[in-house]
């Protein structure tokens, strides 16, 4: 078979396992995936840096091990930093900037054997839910080029759909890994605040992980690289049984609850609940425990939680003092939206903030106790289809507008960026229109080899791996 075909019938591991055995070589996979990046990114917009050179000299000086030894990867150009490399955050105030260092994460990419030959666009500081910005233009969803990937993973999401890599890294601060993989056909879990080394940004909301084409990957890269070091602010230790042993494992007979209960001001699109009945009709098919129950969470005070953390961080982030530019933004620099959550953070009051992380931790114990009686619980991913190019502009300066705007999509998903729990969406629907339509599953802290498991019996009984975009 050609290199061609093997990228379309193998997940990671599988053509990790290939390389290992000879039958192709990491240089010869690379070149492979470089022509499908330069053939098919122009049509979706997902890749804003070719880092092709970088790969080239890294399989020239060492052989790749780990369980993805040799397989070309992305980095989601949002607070990833390699030395010399650059790390723009969607943003034209950082179009020019080069990372001075390693982050903490380097190391463990490398350990996994991956190698990055690319980043993938996100929203200006992850602050979108869809991936159109001024300096990089919109990323286009490879199902409909119409329609938005999600954000702020969008090109993660997008390269992953179309076909250029098995698996691309992604970050979820409000759903930005849960959001995309829905939009896109994917497989995207969020993993456990504390499960790795990035689990403090955003006051504890947000992760780091990946966009899959399969369950097996995401299992085998979590175990790659989580495990946060002992004076880390939040740490679940690595645990002993391997993420990928849980893959393929029977669950059990699970207690699932499902609830399509929402922010009382945001609609439910038919599309999506036609994905969580499903969804629901074949968790019993499969021999669960499956009953309605809507999970205790306070949205207007999670609302206002979540404006408040992200509108201090923008403030720290664009000011005197930020950890990338020696002077502050000036305001035609960044996009109108991320200027404004800044102007909001700088005004907000020490007391707010402390009491919007009080709100996250409360939040956290609401949902913990409610999954006392549960084990898993299962929503939508979204409560409206994947949107129209244009639906949400950053340039526009209506700063309540924006977040109701954003609430359609994030109001199934922030609840467990504020508990901490894991969260995945799986690909289980598709639209009359082709498009995709996620459905979410969430589990208790520390809890993702039940996630894990759960997924790969749905994913068996509902295969998504050969659903292609057209073309």
């Amino acid at each position: 078979m050609s290199l061609d075909g093997l990228l379309d019938s193998h997940d990671g591991l599988g053509l990790a396992a290939l390389i290992r055995s000879g039958e192709i070589t990491a240089p010869e996979l690379l070149e492979a995936v470089i022509a499908r990046i330069e053939a098919r990114n122009p049509r979706v917009n997902a890749v804003v840096h070719k880092l092709y050179d970088h790969a080239k000299s890294v399989l020239a000086v060492r052989t790749p091990s780990g369980p993805f030894a040799g397989l070309p990867f992305l980095l989601k150009d949002l607070y990833t930093f390699r030395r010399g490399l650059p790390c723009g955050n969607g943003s034209r105030w950082l179009a020019d900037y080069r990372a001075p260092f390693d982050d903490a994460m380097a190391a463990r990419w490398d350990a996994a054997g991956l190698v990055v030959a690319g980043k993938t666009t996100t929203s200006e500081f992850g602050l979108n839910v869809v991936t159109e910005t001024r300096e990089h233009g919109a990323t286009r969803n490879p199902w409909n080029p119409e329609h938005s990937p999600g954000g702020s993973s969008g090109g993660a999401a997008a390269a992953v759909a179309a076909g250029m890599v098995p698996l691309a890294h992604a970050s979820d601060g409000g759903g930005s890994i849960r959001i995309p993989a829905s939009c896109c056909g994917l497989f995207g879990l969020k993993p456990s605040r504390g499960r790795n080394l990035t689990s403090d940004a955003w006051a504890g909301l947000t992760a780091f992980h990946a966009v899959t084409r399969s369950v097996r990957d995401s299992a085998a890269l979590l175990d790659a690289i989580c495990g946060p070091p002992a004076y880390h602010p939040y740490a679940l230790p690595k645990p002993e049984t391997p993420f990928l042993e849980a893959v393929g494992r029977d669950p059990g007979r699970l207690r699932i609850a499902w609830s399509v209960r929402r922010a009382d001001d945001v609609p439910l699109h038919e599309d999506c609940r036609t994905a969580i009945e499903e969804a629901v009709r074949l968790a019993e098919k499969l021999g669960h425990v499956v009953e309605e129950a809507d999970p205790p969470i306070d949205y207007p005070r999670l609302r206002q939680s979540m404006i408040a953390i992200v509108a201090a961080n923008m403030a720290d982030a664009l000011m005197v003092g930020n950890p990338l530019r020696t002077k502050a933004a000036r305001r035609e620099e960044v996009e109108t939206m991320s200027w404004r959550f800044a102007e909001v953070g700088a005004r907000l009051p020490a007391p707010r903030y402390l009491r919007a992380q009080h709100n996250v931790r409360l939040i956290g114990d609401r949902l913990n106790a409610f999954l006392q009686d549960y084990d898993v619980l299962m929503t939508p991913t979204m409560a409206q289809p994947p949107p129209k190019l244009g639906t949400i502009d950053p340039m526009h300066d209506d700063f309540d507008g924006f977040n109701r705007a954003v609430q359609p999509y994030v109001t199934y998903t922030q609840p467990f960026n504020m508990s901490g729990q894991p969260a995945a969406s799986l690909p289980l629907h598709w639209s009359a229109q082709g498009l995709p339509i996620g459905v979410q599953i969430a589990a208790a802290v520390g809890e993702e080899a039940r996630l894990f498991a759960l997924a790969a019996q749905f994913e068996q009984a509902c295969p998504w791996f050969d659903r292609r975009p057209p073309g």
